[in-house]
């Protein structure tokens, strides 16, 4: 059993450039006077965003940004302001304390919500749509971005629908690797059809999720992360059944621990939780597959319990003004859903092919999207077999 702290992709600690951002607090308490409540995921915003954004209001406000480590506890915090919609404040001096594991965290005006959490929020009415009308930066993203989050009332995505969250930064599943094991193999890993090669058999690492690794295969043979009818590829079991062959490991939470301590020389994993590891261990690379890869995102999303806020309107536009893309997308070492104009120069050179050609990487990526009852437990039937 590897003993080293489990990682998981939502749950990484970021250092920002000497400034996390732990709970802050902007402002004095007041009854009259403006509030905005966010609740974000650790790591995933740098306090230069927040104290410029606090510089920019014309009037004072208070606002409280509380960073919570996983999404997962983040959405449980959205089931239970549903079942307890009246916790919606709390005494003024707890304000100051430290984030605390409390059952009755006050309704937050803003919450951080991954991608994949989306559709399950809009159909248990955890969220409410956002005013599209009052994102002034809303016209700038790309296409995909705005289909992403137009979804009907069963959360799929639909082109009639209704805006539901908007995206702040993405980041892809990427493979990890041993830099000093595959210079005396004379190669590095490229793409994903690398996975198969006979020198990395019982070298590999993989996710234990069954869109992830299902996915990376389809997108081997050319097919799509969000292929329906895994029937209609004929070659898919026997590729699964090879890969298997390949690999040492599945989990999704300490997969890059053999891979650290030189068990396996390769991983496949989540970019977000790469870069805790790669300011640590010179030796590991990441490359990002040529043929394309899944996307996730990090969304901000409305707790349906909240009233209407202009300044949650504000927070959300100010994140995809080009000067704030471009530092979420340099403090936390992930992509902005805005074209910034970073360089190489302006990164560290282990962290370059996360953050470079990111349009190109988008445009041959894919976002995991909700698939029919029937084609998820096809997915999950094809997998456990893969592995038994």
């Amino acid at each position: 059993m590897y003993k080293l702290k489990a990682m998981n992709r939502r749950s990484f600690l970021l250092s920002l450039g000497g400034m996390t951002l732990s709970q802050l607090l902007v402002g004095c308490a007041g009854n009259n006077q403006p509030k905005l409540n966010v609740q974000l995921l650790k790591g995933s915003i740098p306090s230069q965003v927040v104290n410029r954004f606090n510089r920019s209001l014309k009037e004072k406000v208070e606002l409280k940004f509380a960073p919570v480590g996983r999404i997962e506890e983040l959405y449980k915090r959205l089931l239970s302001w549903q079942e307890n919609p009246k916790a919606t404040d709390e005494p003024v001096w707890t304000r100051f304390i430290p984030l605390r594991n409390s059952q009755t965290v006050a309704v937050a005006d803003l919450i951080t919500l991954g991608d994949y959490w989306l559709t399950t929020a809009i159909q248990r009415k955890l969220i409410k749509p956002l005013e599209v009308a009052q994102l002034q930066q809303w016209s700038s993203l790309d296409s995909r971005w705005q289909n992403l989050v137009k979804r009907n009332e069963q959360g799929i995505p639909d082109p009639q629908g209704k805006i539901w969250a908007a995206p702040y930064r993405w980041g892809t599943t990427v493979i990890i690797y041993n830099r000093d094991k595959f210079k005396e193999l004379g190669w590095t890993p490229q793409d994903w059809s690398d996975l198969w090669r006979s020198e990395v058999r019982s070298r590999i690492s993989l996710l234990d999720q069954p869109r992830e690794v299902i996915g990376l295969v389809l997108k081997k043979l050319g097919r799509s992360y969000n292929t329906e009818n895994l029937a209609t590829v004929p070659e898919l079991e026997k590729e699964l059944q090879t890969l298997n062959q390949q690999v040492k490991l599945y989990s999704s939470n300490t997969y890059l621990e053999p891979l650290i301590i030189g068990d396996t020389w390769l991983a496949v994993g989540w970019s977000s939780d790469v870069i805790s590891v790669l300011a640590r261990y010179p030796q590991l690379r990441v490359a990002i597959p040529r043929s394309g890869t899944a996307i996730w995102a990090d969304l901000w999303v409305s707790p349906k319990e909240t009233a209407k806020d202009a300044l949650s309107s504000q927070w959300i536009d100010f994140c995809l003004q080009p000067k704030s893309a471009k530092e979420i997308s340099l403090f936390t070492k992930a992509n902005s859903p805005i074209t910034t104009d970073i360089q190489a120069s302006d990164i560290q050179e282990s962290f370059s092919s996360l953050l470079l050609n990111s349009q190109e990487v988008f445009a041959k990526g894919e976002f995991l999207l909700p698939l029919p009852p029937e084609a998820t437990k096809q997915y999950e039937s094809f997998f456990a077999k893969m592995k038994a």
